[in-house]
């Protein structure tokens, strides 16, 4: 496997941003045949990062380089600051950037997968709304999508921690997030409606994590959406932490439907 950290110019952020790429080898490469890798495209996991933390933090904090490995998938780690995966008020356009723009970066800088079957999303916390929300909204281009102790309530969220969070002003300001495309009960709905039924979900998160009550909410209003039924809940000991989510990531790794 390679480790790859990527620095490049972004178009839509108008200043030079950083991303984590993993490549596997162990599927792939024959050594017999140096030429063996020429003509492979990897299937590709989106690893999104939470609150506080960048694109180094999976490969940091957990074993996610050895989980990929070993099942020959690529995985791309951007970072986007505290912008909670949104085109903010005022600041960067970070949504635009993760879903228009990196893709096609990323598939000319390496060999990374076009096939919507061969392509997932996953994330923690923050990154856990991200990647649910980049899923809902664009469920063409994957065939799974995970989230780890998620902000899956983000007016919740926003109602309980948002006069203390500077983030929220900058990000939103002041918009509407229930009902809205910003919340991720409103596009399970417009999922279910759709009838979405290839498209696996995956939803962890630890009984002591400060996200649990939200969490279960959103496990239980997805059960209510006949359309989605490629669905998995798991919950377990844990709090918002490491430990927690690197179980969690090589859970998902060996769940995602590889080809």
């Amino acid at each position: 496997m390679s480790l790859h950290s990527t620095r490049f110019f972004s178009n839509t952020l108008e200043l030079t941003t950083s991303v984590h790429v993993i490549l596997p080898e162990q599927k792939y490469v024959d050594p017999s045949h140096p030429d063996s890798l020429a003509d492979i495209t990897y299937p590709t996991l989106w690893l999104l990062h939470g609150l506080s933390d960048d694109d180094s933090c999976w490969t940091r904090q957990t074993s996610i380089e050895r989980y990929a490995n070993e099942r020959g998938v690529a995985v791309v780690m951007p970072q986007v600051g505290r912008s909670f995966y949104a085109d903010m008020t005022y600041g960067n356009a970070y949504w635009t950037f993760l879903t228009k723009e990196l893709p096609v970066k990323m598939r000319h800088f390496f060999p990374l997968s076009t096939d919507p079957r061969k392509n997932y999303v996953a994330g923690l916390s923050m990154g856990g709304y991200g990647a649910f929300k980049w899923a809902f909204n664009y469920p063409e281009q994957f065939a799974a999508a995970a989230s780890f102790s998620g902000v899956m309530d983000l007016a919740g969220y926003q109602a309980q921690f948002g006069a203390n969070m500077k983030d929220f002003d900058a990000i939103f300001a002041g918009q509407t997030i229930e009902g809205t495309p910003l919340d991720l009960f409103w596009l399970a709905n417009e999922a279910n409606r759709a009838k979405l039924s290839h498209l696996k979900l995956y939803q962890s998160c630890g009984t002591e994590d400060f996200l649990y009550e939200q969490n279960v909410k959103f496990r239980d209003y997805v059960a209510e959406q006949p359309d989605l039924p490629g669905y998995t809940y798991s919950e377990g000991p844990g709090g918002h932490e490491w430990s927690f989510w690197d179980k969690e990531i090589k859970r998902v790794i060996d769940w995602l439907p590889l080809p």
